[in-house]
């Protein structure tokens, strides 16, 4: 164990010689000083890696050495002690980033406890939580095996993130192999889960089928508007996985508190031509073709896939028989963000206001095509890290606080995740073959079925034909699909890219979090 070095200031310094011994047969080696300029002294000539120090001491107070220490040395913990409970004092102390504060009398494991919650913590948080993980391993493997509900697999898929979120804190990380192994072991069985029952939800939906795309409104936000006293936010950050929202959430959770959080399923393919058109008509994609053919544009069009939300939202308005104002505010850049914020108070008048932040689903496809971000986002962890930073700079979270300054009600959820591919799966298909990495469709696609999932009949999906021999085909778990041509170059580009349009935890349980201004 690493032996740690203690300096400690106070005026009857004598009189705490036992507590010093105390700690020194612990381990620890302690430096004692009687006044605060001979600790600022010391604390200049010497390396510490905390301080002890005293509020009350003749000459130089514990405040003012204090003052001294962290403009020397700004990241060396300070622990407080004092006889003194005036609030001011603790104020002021907690106001100068102290690690700790301790009132006398003391006693040595109090002094022992605040050492180990300081210069231990990592270490101690890091034991755990790899114990605790490897009690709940076996568990989790065993779940994969059982024939689980939807909901159950959005709770195995909640445990998961869970731990791979406390395994990411950890010093050395020495556990992110296994659970990086458990969550593919996950997605494996995940996708058999999909591809046996996906049809079945269309088709024959029972109290198990999972709430999906096209029931969000319906059944969470047009109710949530009929109860709620103050216009409803909608706010769908594209491509937003659910560990992402766990790392946004305690920023958030400043300004809001979270009323529930659940899970829902995107539909596929898990793009935004389908799963947020599907969102806002509130009708799968092959009924949005039948009936509105003139709005449906396929995937691979950039000029119109998702230019009709606003449009697709009143239609949902409408056929719920639902007259109440609202706005749509579609973010793709920081210029759009900010003028947002300049006309907020515009939105306080519409019962609803849906805002859609396209920044997520625009990294995403940065890091595959821009070298820095990919540099900056070379796994889940720095995307998770990346996403934070975004947020925490952004217009966004900007708004979010004037939502919450305005007691608006507030919902968080996204269209669909991603995921990081790393397999390539050899497909053919002619030119009028879309690109997408995950799913593909088309009359005259070449391919083993082995690890994909094909539809020959889309219209028992609910999705659209272009013409009478149109199949889909979707890829799970890690793949992503490939041609034969320059296939070396092709996958050595997009491998290790976050992709999206497949089947995989992480694309298609995604969150759905309603929250109220605190």
């Amino acid at each position: 164990m690493q032996r740690y070095s203690i300096l400690w200031a106070d005026d009857e310094i004598d009189l705490l010689k036992p507590h010093i011994m105390f700690l020194q047969d612990r381990g620890y080696d302690v430096t004692p000083v009687p006044s605060g300029a001979d600790a600022i002294e010391k604390f200049n000539e010497n390396t510490y890696d905390v301080v002890f120090l005293d509020e009350n001491m003749p000459g130089i107070s514990g405040l003012e050495t204090l003052n001294e220490l962290k403009a020397s040395k700004p990241t060396i913990p300070v622990i407080m002690i004092t006889k003194s409970e005036e609030e001011h004092i603790m104020e002021e102390a907690i106001g100068s980033k102290i690690a700790d504060y301790l009132i006398k009398p003391i006693n040595p494991n109090q002094i022992l406890l605040s050492i180990k919650k300081i210069l231990d913590n990592k270490r101690l948080v890091s034991e755990r939580t790899n114990s605790s993980y490897q009690r709940d391993f076996r568990q989790l493997g065993m779940a994969f095996g059982e024939r689980l509900s939807p909901q159950e697999w959005a709770d195995v898929y909640k445990k998961l993130v869970y731990w791979e979120l406390e395994i990411d804190e950890t010093e050395n990380k020495s556990m992110a192999d296994v659970i990086t192994m458990q969550k593919d072991e996950a997605n494996s069985n995940f996708s058999k889960f999909i591809i046996d029952n996906y049809e079945e939800w269309h088709n024959n939906p029972d109290d198990d089928t999972p709430l999906m795309s096209h029931q969000l409104f319906k059944q969470r936000v047009f109710p949530l508007m009929k109860e709620s006293s103050v216009p409803v936010y909608f706010v769908l950050i594209d491509n937003l996985r659910y560990d992402q929202w766990k790392i946004l959430e305690p920023i958030i959770a400043d300004y809001f508190t979270v009323d529930n959080e659940e899970m829902y399923y995107s539909i596929l393919p898990t793009t935004t031509a389908y799963a947020r058109n599907a969102i806002f008509a509130g009708m799968m994609p092959g009924e949005i073709q039948k009936k509105y053919p003139n709005k449906w544009v396929w995937d691979d069009d950039d000029e119109g896939k998702n230019l009709n939300e606003a449009d697709f939202m009143e239609i949902n308005l409408q056929n719920n028989k639902i007259s109440e104002k609202f706005s749509y505010n579609k973010i793709t850049n920081l210029t759009a963000g900010k003028e947002l914020l300049a006309k907020f108070s515009n939105l306080q008048n519409n019962k609803l206001n849906v805002i859609v932040y396209n920044f997520v689903d625009m990294l995403s496809h940065a890091r595959t095509d821009m070298a820095m971000i990919r540099e900056l986002a070379a796994d889940e962890s720095a995307y998770r890290s990346l996403t934070r930073s975004w947020f925490l700079h952004s217009p966004l979270f900007e708004t979010l606080k004037m939502i919450a300054e305005k007691k608006g009600k507030l919902v968080i959820t996204t269209d669909h995740g991603t995921i990081r591919v790393k397999r390539p799966f050899k497909i053919v298909g002619d030119r009028s073959t879309n690109t997408n990495l995950r799913y593909k469709h088309g009359k005259n696609l070449g391919f083993t079925e082995k690890d994909v999932y094909v539809v020959r009949k889309p219209e028992h999906l609910g999705l659209p034909k272009e013409n009478i021999s149109t199949a889909y085909v979707f890829a799970q778990e890690d793949y992503f699909f490939a041609y034969p041509n320059n296939y070396n170059y092709y996958v050595n580009y997009y491998k290790d890219t976050f992709q999206h349009g497949g089947i995989s935890l992480e694309e298609i349980i995604i969150p759905f979090v309603t929250l109220s201004a605190r």
